[in-house]
Formats: structure tokens, sequence, C-alpha cells
């Protein structure tokens, strides 16, 4: 069973998705075609009561024309605005 933070991915997500899918006035049924998945299997990924694969979520963002950053991220991609650039990274010191 998912962790109430897992949940909340998954439903920020599915709202992206469904943001994104709405912007370029598809519904669901149009998105769920040009994707590969099934309406009602898409429809719990936007609802975020579905856990989706890797592959999924490339095949919605083609699907949609965007990127998976677009979909996964609440910020922009730039590199500039990361983590890295304002200090923040990851120290692997404990698994090395």
């Amino acid at each position: 069973m998912a962790n109430e933070p897992d949940i909340e991915q998954l439903v920020q997500i599915g709202n992206r998705i469904r943001h994104c899918r709405l912007a370029r006035s598809l519904n669901l049924h149009e998105l769920a075609r040009l994707c590969g998945i099934s309406a009602p299997a898409l429809s719990l990924i936007e609802n975020g009561k579905r856990d989706l694969r890797i592959t999924s979520l490339i095949r919605i963002a083609s699907a949609l024309r965007t990127e998976v950053a677009e979909l996964v991220e609440d910020r922009p991609t730039d590199a500039a605005s990361g983590p890295l650039a304002s200090g923040f990274g990851y120290d692997l010191g404990d698994y090395t």
C-alpha cells in the first residue's frame, strides 16, 4: 500500500495530466486512444488512484506532445532553477 506522500504525488501527477489533456482539447477517450491506455485506466491515473509505470507516463507525455518532466514536476524544467543550482543536492556518502 502506498504511503501518504506517494498518494499525494500520484494525485499531483494525475492533475497535471488532466490539465495538459484539457489544454489540448482532448477528452479522456481521445487521449486513451492516442497513448494506448484504456480510458478507465487513464481515469484512475488522472484521479491519482493508480500508480503508473514509467513506460505509461512516457506514452502519455508523448501523446500530449510534452515532456515527462512537465507532468512530473511542478516547476520549470530549466536546469538553472533546479535543486543543485540552489545549493542542494544528493549526499551519496551513506551509499558508497
